[in-house]
């Protein structure tokens, strides 16, 4: 049967096709994960090739001093009051907001907090500069050097902030995987020009300039890509209200990364300071594959949060309750696997890659393993705090955790060296393993208490893997790239297959199949 309009010949309405389904939160986040993981990939394989070139060109000493001074200036990286940071909360939360001077007036808030920060980033930087040859107790022929370095470490640090701007709003947006293969390229862009550097005799100087020129291009492209997906994309002039808003966030945030620089980069630093540089390359190299397993954590946990935050924001703390377990399971597992892994064939990769000379031996590499665990574990709580808008919360914990470390370490590393150093993180951080869930728990409407029966077992099957993977790993070595790398594909999918089996309930188990189901599922489709 025809309408009226079109028996008079009339033009008849043809209904408009529907808009395209928005990716589900589970999509989202797999396609976010795939891009980190990819671009985390490239710059796995970079630094691979990359390091020992450096190791080589620097020599072992002052390899150590680079590691000494990136950690150093790091330490400012929270006096620009992390507006960037908080942007990307503030956006995550708002994400289905239909005013689109909303967004506008949060990046206009976050750049005038960045201005207002910007003389105390610029003090705290001069004062590190001309700390920096102190703390590396190097010789006054190479103080001039690495003061320079240090200053365009610096000049990175300022650039990074206000670049990471429109980084921010596009990750805020659940968006991190419209980045996929940009941060890939870059990371080898980077690789090619710290390599150049080295080669080019350009030393210190050279590998601190390479930065600055990699940070302002990631800058220049994230500024394409977001003008490009977030049409709402742009700067508005923010009310009082909405500046005083995200600088309160701001600050608790940049008080929370002073705190974290504390705990995560003092090591370097007391042990350079304490024994010397050359055993803060040897520790830093044994660390290495530790670092690894954290960067991709990072990255893959990190591409949930937005979506995370959206199920906050919306008032939906059940379901935000679960999606946390669902992290801390896959954290758990991630952790448990890789450990056993890293502890198995560390020393024939560093026989392999820098030479043996750079293994630490049996109870470092031990240590380093368990605090890489029981760090992936507290940043999945500290994200999801986060995710919560209140991240004042953790920053009482983590300053304990703070005094703890550096308490421990300084009192335990004249004696006990890189061990002392070991014990000093893992002392410390524990005051975060308990406060933590509490916090978590508390802020998603739930009972604030440690399931500690519910623990146990993963626990226990956690430090069986690795002291089993410990001990074996001083006894196997291998004598080729070939032998090593089948042998770390087999560990992995083993250790993962009893960790899963042997560490988790039934529902937990049904819990991790399904999702990883999803996963594929929505990648897929």
């Amino acid at each position: 049967m025809r309408s009226d309009a079109a028996a008079r010949g009339g033009v008849v309405d043809v209904p408009a096709p529907p808009a395209p389904a928005a990716p589900t939160l589970t999509k989202r986040a797999s396609l976010n994960a795939l891009q980190s993981l990819l671009d985390y990939g490239a710059r796995l394989g970079v630094g691979l090739v990359v390091t020992p070139i450096v190791v080589e060109g620097l020599g072992r000493s002052l390899f150590g001093v680079w590691e000494m001074i990136g950690r150093l200036i790091g330490y400012m990286s929270a006096a620009d009051g992390r507006p960037t940071e908080a942007l990307r909360l503030l956006i995550a939360t708002k994400q289905g907001a239909d005013d689109s001077m909303e967004h506008r007036r949060a990046v206009g808030s976050a750049l005038v907090v960045w201005l207002w920060f910007l003389p105390l980033v610029a003090g705290v930087g001069a004062l590190l500069v001309w700390l920096s040859p102190i703390v590396t107790k190097v010789p006054a022929s190479l103080q001039t050097t690495v003061r320079l370095a240090s200053v365009a470490l610096v000049l990175s640090l300022l650039v990074g902030g206000l670049a990471s701007i429109p980084e921010s709003v596009l990750r805020g947006m659940n968006l991190g995987y419209k980045r996929m293969g940009f941060q890939a390229g870059l990371n080898l862009i980077g690789g090619v020009l710290t390599a150049g550097a080295i080669y080019a005799g350009l030393g210190l100087v050279g590998l601190a300039g390479a930065q600055v020129v990699v940070i302002a291009v990631t800058g220049l492209c994230f500024w394409l890509l977001v003008k490009h997906y977030v049409p709402s994309f742009g700067v508005a002039r923010p009310a009082p209200a909405d500046v005083r808003s995200l600088l309160g966030m701001s600050a608790w945030i940049a008080i929370g990364e002073v705190i974290a620089k504390l705990a995560l980069a003092s090591d370097v630093i007391i042990l350079g300071m304490v024994v010397s540089p050359v055993v803060v390359t040897t520790y830093v190299l044994t660390g290495y594959a530790g670092r690894i397993a954290l960067g991709i954590h990072l990255f893959t946990v990190g591409a949930t949060m937005p979506g995370l935050g959206g199920v906050i924001g919306r008032g939906e703390f059940e379901r935000a309750a679960q999606l946390r377990q669902e992290i801390m399971t896959l954290t758990w597992l991630f952790a448990t696997a890789v450990g056993g892994t890293i502890l198995l064939w560390n020393r024939s990769f560093l026989a392999l890659w820098v030479g043996p000379e750079n293994y630490a031996g049996l109870w470092v590499n031990l240590l380093i393993v368990v605090v890489t665990a029981q760090t992936a574990l507290v940043r999945s709580d500290a994200y999801v705090l986060d995710a919560t808008l209140q991240p004042r919360l953790r920053v009482g914990v983590a300053t304990a955790a703070a005094v703890g470390i550096l308490g421990v370490a300084l009192a335990l590393t004249p004696s006990l060296g890189m061990v002392g150093v070991c014990l000093g993180v893992l002392a410390g951080r524990f005051v975060q393993t308990v406060a933590y869930p509490l916090l978590v728990n508390s802020r998603l409407r739930r009972p604030a208490r440690l399931p500690l029966r519910a623990i146990a077992r993963p626990l226990a099957v956690m430090l069986l893997t690795f002291g089993g993977a410990a001990y074996l790993g001083e006894r196997v070595h291998a004598r080729h790239w070939l032998d090593w790398a089948v042998g770390v594909a087999v560990t992995f999918a083993l250790q993962l297959a009893v960790a899963f089996a042997a560490g988790l309930p039934p529902e937990a188990r049904r819990g991790v199949l399904g999702r990883w189901r999803a996963m594929v599922a929505t990648t897929r489709g």
